[in-house]
């Protein structure tokens, strides 16, 4: 899903416009080969005073591409996208930070409710760093996802630069104390292009998260593997209604079992490569 390019002036939901480079906010978008994405996401939120984009050797144009937009792009090593996420909030120079990803856009009605919240102070105040989450629509091959738990995506995405993310290896977020606030205007979320893309971004995911939990001392058994994949196509279909959004909703499902199986698949082999480790070769079996 592409944003329009937005130049000059943003128009509101009221109808009013909004100079572009005029909320003082920087936005953040943590990006690898994402040159596909990345332009239209830099031109989707060019309502705000900066947009910095953190890199980590990306090999597809991806740098030029941000830049043409109008993004400030940096370089930094990558260890978690939490970390990487910190790097560029010790970069801005604006006093509020918005955190989007590469396959995310922007909207002009979301721009004008950020102009507000961050120009108007609170109604009532504990001193402590504010922070909104930000409601997502997710589209899937074309077809808005609106049952099977998507519908309660709401990720903290705006809040004052004074926070940073924790730094483990998925499942980041925000420190925040209290409870967020939520935004009224949605972020608009395209996650997969392809199936290809789901699989690449399932290994990477699944990995990192059996490697976390291996250190926690965790271990995979059977109803980890047979029991949880079925659970969750349940849940989703079923329990969550994600049968309402037809095929889509099926396939999702589906996805999501095979997720489960794969990340305790992958906390399986782990522990069995220490286990092979103490004891000699495996055992070759039919």
């Amino acid at each position: 899903m592409s944003a329009r390019p937005l130049q000059g002036t943003v128009a509101g939901r009221d109808g009013a416009t909004l100079p572009a480079g005029s909320v003082p906010v920087t936005v953040i978008i943590a990006a690898r080969n994402e040159a596909g994405d990345i332009g239209d996401c830099v031109r989707s939120v060019s309502w705000a005073r900066e947009v910095l984009v953190v890199e980590n050797d990306s090999t597809d144009g991806t740098i030029d591409e941000a830049r043409a937009a109008g993004a400030t792009v940096f370089r930094h090593p990558f260890t978690t996208i939490g970390a990487q996420r910190n790097a560029a909030i010790e970069r801005a120079t604006q006093p509020w930070i918005l955190v989007v990803d590469a396959d995310e856009r922007g909207t002009p009605a979301l721009g004008a409710e950020v102009a507000r919240l961050v120009t108007s102070p609170p109604a009532a105040s504990s001193g402590a760093p504010r922070a909104y989450r930000a409601p997502r629509r997710n589209f899937f091959f074309g077809r808005e996802i609106r049952h099977g738990g998507w519908e309660r995506d709401r990720p903290v995405r705006l809040f004052e630069a004074a926070l940073r993310y924790d730094e483990r290896p998925v499942h980041e977020h925000v420190i925040v104390e209290g409870t967020p606030a939520t935004l009224g205007e949605p972020l608009l979320h395209t996650p997969y292009a392809t199936l290809d893309e789901y699989f690449e971004k399932l290994g990477r995911y699944s990995r990192s998260w059996a490697e976390q939990h291996f250190a926690r001392g965790r271990r995979a058994g059977l109803a980890d593997l047979l029991v949880r994949p079925v659970g969750r196509v349940v849940s989703m279909l079923l329990l969550r209604g994600g049968w309402r959004d037809g095929m889509h909703g099926v396939v999702l499902a589906a996805l999501a079992g095979m997720s489960v199986a794969a990340k305790y698949a992958q906390l399986w082999a782990l522990a069995r490569r220490g286990a092979d480790r103490v004891g000699g070769p495996p055992q070759k079996t039919r």
